[in-house]
Order: structure tokens, then C-alpha cells, then sequence
């Protein structure tokens, strides 16, 4: 039996076993708005303690959560803390910052230094992170595959996928990807700007979510992390319920 951890998004559902302190080989599967196929649940793992962390709508969370109950001994559903494993959180209502995003924080603080990170799933979210752990704020956005199912669904004629990145594309399908793309990375590049001129020093960049592997062409400076937020979900599991040495 072992530990697992479980990142529940708004689209993709990640799970990871909890070894040594870190995440190990990551599953991931789609899922609907309010509900997960019946299969895919008989499919989850079964072990000790599951460490949850969802952004998902309650009725899917609750779903979610009654399958892992009858897999496991213990369920532990985690939120967002004003102050945890040195990162202090900018919100002055920190239930309202994303546990996603905070656990993003948690995973980025390990590697030390000012760090700028960028998840890019339904949403874009950018945060940034100072070498002393305090969260400076951040940024949300939608995200490319957002933005291009929110203009299919107004404009069937336009594709709601496909196409290839171009700085001047000659197809409206790459002239979407290039556009919805192009506006991410912008906003990406002027975060990580803006963010050297206050910090007098250039952050690190870390992307992750299911969206960040179409950009990063794009930011040769990006590192790739896409276990961030299960990482950052080890890192609360050892912080918060260290296990005993063997």
C-alpha cells in the first residue's frame, strides 16, 4: 500500500504516487464539467492516505472524493493556507487563491530563487514568487484552448483547434493558434519583464498545465514543469504529515 496524490483540474485529472517526497510517474485523464466516467473511477488506485487538491466543480469534487474514500484508509482535501512551507500568500482572503496555483508556489519555492510561474490549462495563470517566498501577485487569463472554443462557440466557422503557430499566418486556423497563442505569450513575456524591473533581476520561468507544451517554443527561457502542481502537493504531504524514517 502507499500514499497517492491527486490533482482534480478543470479539465484533466492527474495522479501521481507520493515517493520519497516527490511525485512519482504521472496518469492523466479527461474529464467532464460535473461528472467522470464510471470506468475511470474503477480504475483508481487504492493505497493509505489520498492528498486531493481540485479546482473542479463541488458535484465532480464529491464524486471524485466518494470513489477515493472506499480506495483508501485516509482522505486529506487540501487547501489554500495563508503561510505554509515558507511561502506567504499575497491574497488578503487566501481561500480565494487556487489551490492549484498555491501548490504551483509550493513546488516553485523549492528550487529557491525569484521565480515567475505560468499554468497553462483552462486558464492562464501567472504568479510570481520572490527568493524569499512572498507571493507578489499574479495574473489570470483564459487560456489558448479557451479562447478558441469561446470564438467557435460565437463563430462556428471558426475552427475550434488545429492550425499552426505563425507571426503573420496566411490560414485562418493558423492565424487562430498564432492569435490565441501569440496573446498568451505576450502576456507571459510582459509578465516576466515587468517582473525583472521590480525584482532588479531577472525571475526564473516555469510553465505547466496541458497547454504549456505549444508555447514553449515560443520561450526558449521557460523550463518545463508539467507535475507542478503535484509536486507541490509532495511537498504539502511531507510538510504537513512528514512519515516516520524507516
Amino acid at each position: 500500500m502507499s500514499d497517492w496524490l491527486f490533482d482534480l483540474g478543470n479539465s484533466r485529472f492527474k495522479f501521481a504516487p507520493l515517493r520519497d517526497g516527490l511525485a512519482g510517474d504521472v496518469q492523466a485523464m479527461p474529464h467532464g464539467a460535473e461528472a467522470m466516467d464510471a470506468v475511470a473511477l474503477d480504475a483508481l488506485p487504492r493505497g493509505d492516505v489520498a492528498y486531493v487538491a481540485s479546482v473542479a466543480s463541488p458535484a465532480l469534487t464529491d464524486a471524485v472524493m466518494a470513489a477515493l474514500r472506499t480506495r483508501f484508509a485516509m482522505l486529506r482535501l487540501v487547501a489554500t493556507q495563508a503561510e505554509f512551507a515558507g511561502v506567504r500568500i499575497a491574497y488578503a482572503q487566501p481561500a480565494r487563491f487556487g489551490v492549484d496555483r498555491f501548490l504551483a508556489l509550493l513546488a516553485a519555492r523549492v528550487q529557491g530563487g525569484d521565480v515567475l510561474v505560468a499554468g497553462v490549462g483552462t486558464a492562464l495563470t501567472i504568479d510570481l514568487l520572490d527568493a524569499a517566498g512572498n507571493h507578489l501577485g499574479g495574473r489570470i487569463a483564459a487560456s489558448p484552448t479557451t479562447m478558441r472554443e469561446a470564438l467557435h462557440a460565437r463563430a462556428s466557422q471558426l475552427p475550434a483547434d488545429g492550425g499552426r503557430y505563425a507571426e503573420f499566418a496566411c490560414d485562418t486556423a493558423d492565424a487562430l493558434a498564432s492569435g490565441c497563442d501569440g496573446a498568451a505569450i505576450a502576456l507571459i513575456e510582459r509578465s516576466l519583464r515587468l517582473a525583472g524591473e521590480r525584482m532588479h533581476r531577472p525571475p526564473a520561468l516555469l510553465l505547466h498545465g496541458g497547454g504549456a507544451p505549444a508555447l514553449l517554443p515560443e520561450l526558449p527561457m521557460a523550463r518545463h514543469r508539467p507535475s507542478l502542481v503535484l509536486d507541490g502537493l509532495a511537498v504539502f504531504a511531507a510538510q504537513a504529515h512528514p512519515q516516520p524514517r524507516r
